[in-house]
Order: structure tokens, then sequence, then C-alpha cells
């Protein structure tokens, strides 16, 4: 969009992160930003909101959260930013536990950022492939509201069956954003119910996507564990 560049991170074939003090760096330096177009399973559209009140604007609620996102994560799950924080082209590193498994690491790229959102897209090898979008606007009655919305699919056809299971499913994709979205929340002082609505945009799954299977991040996380501890 015209006026808008800066908000855009600039184009790039592969991802190079920084360094970043107590973050595991897997499955991030060298890969492929994976649209939704390049996933495997069916195609989602996830809309989860929450009710801050009126006492603090978009502008502010988007401002606190591009600064302490990480904070706003459920317990047990880490994503460390470089000190400019959410901004556009900055990568983020993510560590996330899997039902006691070691360490599964990977990223995002901020594709786009402004004063009332901001996107993240995730490397090859990642859950989910396509955009995830973090927003805040004044809705009908006054009221403050954040959002996060995904149009995803899962990447792979291990990652899709394990997104099948409740746990993992449930937990993974819409667990975590229900009780960030609490805890964003909760940093205002308000207690609110979360509001969601899932749509399958196409349910079909796209099998030519299924080698996205070489680059899961959960599996390379595992394989270098054991290399990983022999190095401490």
């Amino acid at each position: 969009m015209a006026g808008d560049e800066a908000n855009w991170a600039k184009p790039t074939k592969t991802l190079e992160p920084n360094v970043i003090d107590g973050a595991l760096n897997l499955n991030v330096r060298g890969r492929r930003l994976n649209p939704a177009s390049g996933g495997f399973g069916p195609l989602y559209q996830k809309t989860f909101t929450v009710r801050v009140g009126a006492a603090v604007t978009p502008q502010e609620l988007i401002q606190v959260w591009k600064t302490r996102f990480g904070t706003f994560w459920p317990e047990g799950q880490k994503m460390f930013f470089p000190e400019t924080g959410v901004a556009p082209g900055e990568i983020g590193v993510i560590n996330a536990t899997l039902l006691g498994t070691p360490t599964m690491a990977s990223g995002v790229l901020v594709i786009y950022a402004d004063d009332l959102s901001f996107t993240f897209m995730a490397p090859e090898g990642f859950a989910f492939t396509g955009p995830i979008t973090f927003s805040s606007f004044t809705d009908d009655y006054g009221f403050t509201v954040a959002q996060v919305q995904e149009l995803v699919r899962t990447s792979d056809p291990l990652w899709d069956l394990m997104m099948l299971t409740p746990v993992l499913g449930e937990r993974m994709q819409n667990g975590i954003w229900r009780q960030t979205l609490r805890n964003l929340a909760a940093h205002f002082g308000i207690d609110a119910t979360i509001g969601q609505r899932i749509v399958c945009v196409d349910g079909r799954r796209q099998w030519r996507n299924a080698k996205n299977i070489w680059y899961n991040a959960a599996i390379h996380s595992v394989m270098s564990a054991p290399l990983r501890l022999l190095r401490r």
C-alpha cells in the first residue's frame, strides 16, 4: 500500500536471526518463510478477541503488546525478540514445550507492524503456515478490543496428525491465543471472557506439500537435543 512501505519487512529469501541471550536458536537460520499456500493441512481462519475496556486506546494497547509480547504468552512457552522488539523485519525466536519433549525451537518474522496491528509469518518447519495478525480496535460500544487472527494450515503431515489430537490441537493452536489474550487483559486489570470464531476456509489437504516434513521443527529439535546436552 502506498505510503506505508516502512511498515513492511524488506523482502528476504531466507531468515537470519540475531543471537539472543537465553534463547535456543534453531530451525530459523537459512529457512524460508512459508505462506498458507505452502502448507499441508486444511486452511482455517481463527479469530480470538477480548474486550479490555475503554480506559486504554487501541494504540496504547498495541504499544504495550509489542513491547512485552513474550510476557503475555502462557507459562512454558517463550518468545524472544531483539531489544528493538516487535518491528518490521525483526525475527522472534520461539522456544515451546510439547508434552515433556525437548524444547521445540523455531521463530517468526514480523512482516508488518503499525500503530494498530502487527503480523507474523513463520519459516519452514513451524507447525503452521500463513499469517497471524495481532490488532486492536474500538467496537460499537466504545470498548477497546484486542484480537488475534490466523489464516493458517498445518505445515506437514506430522504436524497435521498432531493437531488432530485434542490436547495438542486445542492447547497449541487455540489455547495459546486464548491465554495470551487473558494475560493481556489482566495487564490492564480486566478479567474478561475470550471470544472465538473458527471457520474452515478449505478442507482439502495439499499432498504436494507433504515433503515439508523434511523441515519439521519438532523432529529437528528432538534430534539435536542429545548433541546440545553433550555441549553443556
